[in-house]
């Protein structure tokens, strides 16, 4: 019998997924691909150890890295300060060689804010000081673990990815939310933004009993969610079940 201390089932989906998006190849207009779930590793696996334990009511799924978010510290929505101090996930990121000037890797030492985790991770801290309550009923997901820059510098979501491109993305996205599915075995999806919604209806429709849901993206280019986003995600919430954070 082997003494080693066997891998926890987030952990190995997340390895999975992230060599099964390694293995992919994209073209213009995308020039640089970042991939948290490799060089953001330690962080990322120790959110999941921390807070991905025992089974949830719901489960928050978002769309991908953001640039100062996951993108820095592989914590989905993972604001720098947020992941660090409330969250207490901070280990070392490996440098990132290939990355574009302007959007550097530089882990728990960037100073730019992620607008959208701040606003997320905020909402929560507000509900829950102790952000283990949280996770006693809920978890927090990306439905793609690549963040995509153009040339410019600018930011393209996978939605925006070609078909050819976009298929086999999701085959793989599909496959890691369906055995994250089945490892949590919550009741409801809860989409932060249409396109986590449409994603998990799309690979999980079919499945007796799951409920699916979606709350206003805290994006900053969303006007709405300029004007008092935690009131809007709260009473989203309220309307699809009052009882899903409790």
């Amino acid at each position: 019998m082997s003494g080693g201390r066997s891998t926890p089932p987030l952990v190995a989906i997340s390895r999975a997924l992230s060599r099964a998006v390694s293995r992919l190849t994209f073209h213009e207009p995308v020039a640089y691909v970042y991939n948290p779930l490799d060089y953001a590793r330690r962080p990322h696996e120790r959110y999941l150890e921390t807070y991905g334990r025992g089974t949830k009511r719901v489960i928050f799924l978002g769309m991908n890295p953001g640039p100062f978010g996951m993108a820095q510290t592989g914590v989905p929505f993972g604001e720098v300060g947020l992941a660090r101090d409330y969250l207490r996930v901070d280990a070392p990121v490996d440098e990132v060689i290939d990355a574009h000037p302007k959007r550097p890797v530089e882990g728990f030492a960037c100073k730019r804010s992620e607008v959208s985790g701040a606003r997320f991770w905020g909402w929560v801290k507000g509900r829950h000081p102790d952000p283990r309550t949280f996770f006693e009923r809920a978890f927090v997901v990306n439905y793609c673990p690549l963040a995509f820059v153009e040339e410019s510098g600018r930011n393209l979501t996978p939605d925006k990815l070609p078909v050819e491109e976009r298929a086999p993305l999701y085959e793989a996205c599909d496959r890691a939310l369906v055995a994250i599915v089945e490892t949590l075995e919550p009741a409801w999806i809860v989409g932060v933004g249409a396109f986590g919604k449409e994603r998990a209806e799309a690979a999980l429709g079919a499945r007796s009993g799951l409920r699916f849901g979606a709350i206003l993206h805290p994006s900053p280019a969303n006007p709405r969610a300029n004007r008092g986003w935690a009131e809007a995600a709260e009473n989203e919430l309220a309307a699809l079940d009052p009882s899903i954070l409790g």
